[in-house]
């Protein structure tokens, strides 16, 4: 952990609603003081390294609860390092990983492969998922909820033993598993039919804009609606991750303090940013699942993430290189990368649809560390670990091959402005990030859970 004090000067803090000028000193990782107004010679200077960000906002580190950085088993899309690296450039601290990797993260000892991994390449702070299938009960509780950030369930859309297809093994994971699940809701029967369909009118030559119909708003509703209604039944703390349709936020709820729902939802970037008029241009680099839909659907996000019933804003990053993106609709995979450029396209897209950064923050920052009781991150105060990002809110700049830092090269953002910059990362008080370059001689940390 880092030993030098630092001083950041004359910057705008965004933080719990409110935005002021201050000062904030840092020390051994962690905010030490923060000075409302400016520093007032409460300390000495000597040895500490001032910087002076006049004209920046200061911001809590993003924390990203769906991330999937391919490692171990898909490290020609992705790994840890160069994911967590892009990250940090987009003002992520800190990274909740999926199970979906090779072989897939179902067991303890699997587990806790992903963990030494981590503590050894990544830059930004982590945790990842332990994936539910329809025989691992056991393994999932056996998991501990201090160090874990939550149980992985695909209630559809998924390959092989982790998707949970059982009616009996998801009522049982929903009634004996006590940390938090997360859900990825699209009904596989509905899925399937639609692209009976669609093979019936195209046969091999689906165009990629069907993908809104045959992941279409019923598959998504339905699976939404049985996980809500499992949740109600047996108490369960569920998270909804990526909602894609209107009809989904009416599930949810905005009349209880955060931090007593036992339901939460997260929308990602793509599905703020895009909508079906897209494909004609971007065709396959914006194939996810749930799929972009209608731009019905996508004012219905937005107001839903301004009237709280959707309490946190993720990126589902899921990089695949570009010969896999070319590939015909039903073998190209969905997904696509996106934490390097989260923090700035929200931002970006805040200016545009009336957002302030101060709801940004809530939602990226704030939000996921109440939703998952991060112990100590999320929020400029005193004595939580110094995960910063500096903004500037005034540079604007164009998403190209040039500064792309993911693995896989690309980004479904390529030439597309964002009018905000990430200039400076701080993890744990170190400074992994300024102003284009790296300093990677210190890693992320494991992140805690609890009350």
């Amino acid at each position: 952990m880092p030993h030098t004090a630092c001083l950041l000067q004359n910057t705008s803090i965004v933080n719990e609603g409110r935005i002021y000028r201050g000062d904030i000193l840092l020390d051994r990782g962690v905010i030490r003081k923060i000075f409302p107004g400016g520093h007032r010679g409460a300390f000495s200077d000597e040895g500490c390294k001032t910087i002076d960000l006049k004209g920046m906002f200061l911001l809590p580190g993003a924390i990203d609860d769906q991330v999937h950085f391919r490692e171990p088993g898909l490290t020609h899309k992705a790994d840890i390092h160069s994911e967590s690296r892009a990250a940090i450039a987009g003002g992520i601290t800190s990274f909740m990983e999926m199970p979906n990797t090779l072989p897939q993260t179902t067991t303890q000892a699997l587990l806790e492969k992903k963990f030494q991994l981590a503590q050894k390449k990544s830059l930004a702070n982590y945790s990842f998922y332990i994936g539910a299938t329809n025989s691992n009960l056991d393994e999932l509780k056996a998991t501990d909820p201090l160090n874990v950030c939550g149980v992985k369930v695909f209630m559809g859309a998924s390959t092989g033993n982790m998707l949970v297809d059982s009616p009996d093994a998801l009522e049982r994971i929903f009634r004996e598993v006590s940390m938090p699940i997360a859900v990825h809701c699209e009904d596989e029967n509905t899925i399937q039919a639609n692209l009976a369909d669609a093979r019936q009118i195209y046969g091999q030559n689906i165009p990629m804009h069907m993908h809104a119909m045959i992941r279409d708003h019923e598959a998504c509703e339905r699976s939404s609606r049985l996980a809500v209604g499992l949740a109600e039944k047996f108490g369960t703390r569920l998270h909804i991750l990526h909602l894609s349709t209107g009809n989904e936020v009416r599930l949810l709820e905005n009349d209880i303090p955060l931090d007593k729902k036992q339901i939460t939802a997260e929308v990602c970037v793509h599905h703020l940013w895009f909508n079906m008029d897209d494909y004609a241009k971007k065709g396959a680099h914006i194939k996810w699942n749930p799929a972009i839909k209608f731009e019905t659907d996508r004012r219905a996000l937005i107001n839903g993430i301004k009237a709280s019933y959707i309490d946190v804003v993720a990126t589902d990053h899921a990089p695949h290189t570009l010969a896999e993106k070319e590939k015909p609709y039903v073998e190209c995979p969905s997904g696509a990368p996106m934490v390097q450029h989260a923090l700035p396209a929200m931002i970006t897209l805040g200016k545009k649809y009336g957002l302030g950064i101060e709801k940004i923050v809530e939602l990226m920052c704030h939000n996921p560390a109440i939703c998952f009781k991060i112990k100590n991150r999320g929020f400029i105060r005193e004595g939580y670990a110094a995960d910063l990002v500096v903004i500037d809110p005034d540079n604007t700049w164009t998403v190209n091959k040039d500064n792309i830092l993911y693995k896989c090269g690309w980004s479904p953002l390529e030439g597309y402005s964002l009018h905000a910059s990430v200039e400076y990362t701080f993890v744990n008080g170190h400074i992994v990030y300024e102003e284009g370059r790296f300093n990677e001689t210190i890693k992320g940390q494991a992140l805690t859970f609890g009350n």
